[in-house]
Order: structure tokens, then C-alpha cells, then sequence
């Protein structure tokens, strides 16, 4: 018996979801990522109507160019991206340079052969639910179009999958970085990650002072905002930028900086600092936590798993969010 049809016959008996059931996929091509996808549009369909969810569908050319392996081992093996594509959607991958099965999805969908990856997501139907995505550079498209999905099929956006939606498209926004000074670095990381916009905090040192420096979209906010807004709870006393910027705070130009050895502060102290988290996860959770404040809904559920199993092998706060996550599901 398949793997497949192992996983749909547990989730008709049991109603189990791929999050309950998964594995990494361990003998896909590097074109694939690490996605355990169908194979097979039909079981796709029936899976899809079973359950409710879209299908997710990966077109893409296997063995393929540099495209479509830097697809498969950046944007297609990213932790996070791989949970929601295997909890919220049927994953299928259709091969654009194979016969038989294959070339008639791709032709049922009027794609291209030997084509760079583009992402579908259709219903039961196969009636695509948002536009198709073929921009293979942009993490932040497929992510948003995800989003978009969900919203048009009214289910619940996971907190976990927006606030990588935020960090992608702040990213590929032109994320910009600056640094405030206040009485106190550990309540100012607080303070400023509850503001619309922020992206990541981190608590140093610069002229002599404890500051924060902090990243930003800027097509959501703005060094004015931010800095007059912090400054009305004690948190911006003055801003360090070598940027022209108009701002109601003191200017002053960017020095030496050095990171403080409990950045962070709220989030090292506890069990958190355990589990592998994304930049923004760690601004959004070190500060609810400093607002004593429920932060599990910034994780996913296998994220939550490692919380609950407790394991202390590690504190991942000072690592890379993708090298921290095989590192803690190889041990």
C-alpha cells in the first residue's frame, strides 16, 4: 500500500491532517524541496473534496535547470512554507517535462512544457482560486497567494503563516534599519514590536546608550511613526540614522554598535528560546511574553510540539532560523 493512500485512508477513519502524520520528504529530487507531494491530480481532487482544502500544485520541470533546483532547495524546503502547504492544501507536483499523466494536467491547465516552477492553487475543481503564481524569484508571491487563498476559501489564516507573509514581503519591500535610544533596551524591544510594520528588534549598545535597532517595512510605516510613537512610552528618546529623515525626536548620526548579551531578554529567560523561530517570531513572542501575554499563537503547530516535548538541548535564539530547524529534527 502507498504512502498516499495510507495518508488518505487515515484521514477519513481518523480525520487526521498532514501536520498529525508528517515526515520530511527524504528522496525527492532537489527540484522538489522537501514537500511530500502527490503525484496524482485525481487523488488530489478526492482528497481535496474529502477535506475542503485547495490544491496547492507545484509545475515543475524535474531534472530541472538552476531555476527550478534553487525553487526546490530555497523557497520549496523553507520549514514553515513546507507546514502550511502540508496542513492548509493538497501538495501536488506535476512534472512539465514528462508524458502520460503528467502532460495532461499540464495540458488540462494550459502550461508550458520544460517551463520555470509555477505555482496553482485551484479547488476541487480545478478552478484556480487566486492568480497564477510564475515569478520563481519571489518567496513572498507564493506566500501571498496562499494567504489570499485561504481568504477566498474562508478558512482561518494561520498566525504563524502571516507573520512569514509580513517578513517576505517586508523583505522584498527593501526592509530598512535604524536605532532609537531609551531608558531601557528590554522594554523598548516590548514596545516597539507591537507597532505595525516592525520586522525584527534587537537590544545594544550605540554612543553610550542602550537602544534598539530595528528593522521595518517601509511601505507599512515610516522613521517618524515609529520614533514619535515610541516616544510617547518612553521608548524613543532619540533616533541614530545616517538617512534623511524628517522625524519629531532628536537626530543623531549612527555609531559603534554592539549587541547586548541578553537581547531579547524576555524570550531567553524561557522555554522558548528552544524552539527554532523566524526573526519576527522572536520580536512578536519575546514581547508578549514581556506583556505577560499568551505567545503561542505565533507558532505552528509543530513548533508548539517541540514547546510541549520540552526538549532543552539547545538555544536557538542566536541562529538561523532554516540551519536551527534540521538542526533540532535531526536530533
Amino acid at each position: 500500500m502507498s504512502k498516499y493512500l495510507i495518508l488518505f485512508l487515515g484521514m477519513l477513519i481518523s480525520n487526521w491532517s498532514y501536520s498529525q502524520l508528517f515526515e520530511y520528504a527524504h528522496d525527492n529530487p532537489i527540484e522538489l524541496g522537501k514537500v511530500n507531494w502527490l503525484r496524482d491530480y485525481d487523488q488530489a481532487q478526492r482528497l481535496s473534496a474529502e477535506t475542503d482544502k485547495d490544491i496547492f500544485i507545484l509545475f515543475q520541470e524535474v531534472p530541472g535547470c538552476s531555476n527550478c533546483t534553487k525553487y526546490g532547495s530555497d523557497i520549496m524546503s523553507h520549514p514553515l512554507l513546507i507546514e502550511a502547504i502540508e496542513t492548509e492544501f493538497i501538495p501536488l507536483a506535476i512534472f512539465n517535462n514528462k508524458s502520460g499523466h503528467d502532460r495532461e494536467v499540464l495540458l488540462q491547465f494550459g502550461e508550458p512544457t520544460w517551463n520555470n516552477p509555477v505555482v496553482r492553487i485551484v479547488n476541487q475543481k480545478g478552478e484556480d482560486r487566486v492568480k497564477r503564481v510564475g515569478d520563481f524569484r519571489s518567496r513572498a508571491k507564493v506566500v501571498n497567494a496562499m494567504v489570499d487563498a485561504l481568504t477566498k476559501n474562508q478558512r482561518v489564516i494561520p498566525k504563524y503563516l502571516d507573520l512569514l507573509q509580513t517578513e517576505w514581503n517586508g523583505q522584498e519591500n527593501g526592509s530598512e534599519e535604524a536605532y532609537l535610544s531609551m531608558y531601557c533596551f528590554w522594554t523598548g524591544e516590548k514596545e516597539l514590536a507591537k507597532l505595525e510594520g516592525i520586522l525584527s528588534t534587537e537590544a545594544g549598545f550605540m554612543h553610550g546608550r542602550e537602544v534598539v535597532k530595528f528593522s521595518f517595512d517601509p511601505t507599512k510605516t515610516d522613521l517618524n511613526t515609529i520614533s514619535t510613537t515610541a516616544n510617547k512610552v518612553k521608548c524613543g528618546d532619540a533616533l541614530f540614522t545616517n538617512q534623511k529623515s524628517q522625524v519629531d525626536v532628536p537626530i543623531k548620526r549612527e555609531g559603534k554598535y554592539r549587541k547586548d548579551k541578553e537581547d531579547k531578554y524576555y524570550l531567553r529567560h524561557t522555554d522558548y528560546q528552544y524552539v527554532p523561530l523566524t526573526e519576527l517570531q522572536k520580536t512578536k513572542i519575546n514581547s508578549a511574553l514581556g506583556m505577560r501575554k499568551d505567545p503561542t499563537k505565533y507558532l505552528s503547530p509543530r513548533q508548539k510540539t517541540w514547546l510541549e516535548k520540552g526538549t532543552k538541548n539547545y538555544s536557538f535564539i542566536e541562529q538561523d532560523f532554516t540551519k536551527a530547524w534540521w538542526k533540532h529534527h535531526s536530533d
